[in-house]
């Protein structure tokens, strides 16, 4: 049974920091690219962060994605050994408040659905919300 389990949500204050944390399991190979979307009710789901799969003779193109308005206080990492991502999410803006989901998607590459069709990502988490006072 495939399975993705998030951690780290949580409320703030505009300044602060908080990690969100997901594990994956069930999935019959690491062969994935795993990210991270955001959704608040009423708006689109819109890609946040993006590990394509990194792999010795896979893909050399495999890279790190951000949405504009988080670059240079979002850090996103893989953990390829363990199927595990996180997001550490620094100097957080109220404008961040929203629901964070870990998604995961088979294939090296897949900068294309992170960007424009999030929905073709196989397997979700089921979301934390985030909220960072102002």
């Amino acid at each position: 049974q495939v399975r993705l389990v998030e951690s780290g949500g949580g409320a703030v204050q505009a300044g602060g920091s908080l990690r969100l944390s997901c594990i994956a399991s069930g999935f019959r190979s690491i062969f994935n690219c795993m990210g991270w979307f955001r959704q608040v009710p009423g708006d689109d789901r819109e890609g946040v962060a993006l590990t394509e799969f990194h792999g010795e003779g896979v893909d050399e193109r495999a890279g790190v994605y951000y949405k504009r308005s988080v670059g240079g206080r979002f850090v996103s990492s893989r953990d390829n050994a363990d199927n595990a991502a996180s997001l550490q999410m620094n100097n957080l803006k109220h404008e961040d408040t929203s629901r964070y989901y870990c998604a995961v998607i088979p294939g090296a590459l897949c900068y294309e659905a992170f960007l424009k069709e999030p929905a073709k990502f196989t397997h979700w988490g089921d979301g934390l919300q985030v909220t960072v006072s102002p």
